[in-house]
């Protein structure tokens, strides 16, 4: 009987960043194209508040990328270029950042909030299909 390691097992940092990588990819071409249906269907209001949804969800799963570059170099016992507290004060700065955009985007744009959840839902089905296909593998 022959026993294969599990896919996650055999996760390394490098296949980890480019899946990440290529969630981010994912992540606005699927932005981008929901953007221009709900643009032509729904108008320019609610085109605006997915896209505004695609965006933050892109640069969250790059913040998610760099935190965990930083926590893989701290487990290798690696230098790291930036302290932990420096990188936990940013990603709390970018979490106020990002509150602030769709707060203003709610009140400004006056777009769909659904057209927002879904933006911002981009990023948890971009890094499901790249679990999936590194789980297929």
């Amino acid at each position: 009987m022959t026993e294969e390691t599990h896919p996650l097992a055999r996760l390394t940092d490098e296949l980890l960043q480019s899946m990440l990588r290529r969630a981010v990819r994912n992540t606005l071409i699927l932005g981008v194209v929901a953007s221009a249906a709900v643009g032509l269907g729904s108008g320019w209001r609610s085109a605006a508040m997915l896209a505004v949804g695609m965006l933050i969800s892109a640069a969250s799963i790059l913040e998610w990328k760099r935190l965990v570059s930083f926590i893989n170099a701290k487990m290798d016992k690696q230098q790291t270029s930036r302290g932990g507290v420096l990188a936990a004060v940013f990603f709390v700065c970018r979490l106020i950042i990002f509150g602030a955009a769709i707060y203003g985007s709610l009140k400004c744009l006056r777009g769909s909030p659904i057209a927002l959840a879904c933006g911002l839902g981009l990023a948890a089905a971009a890094i499901l299909w790249e679990a999936i296909g590194l789980l297929r593998d």
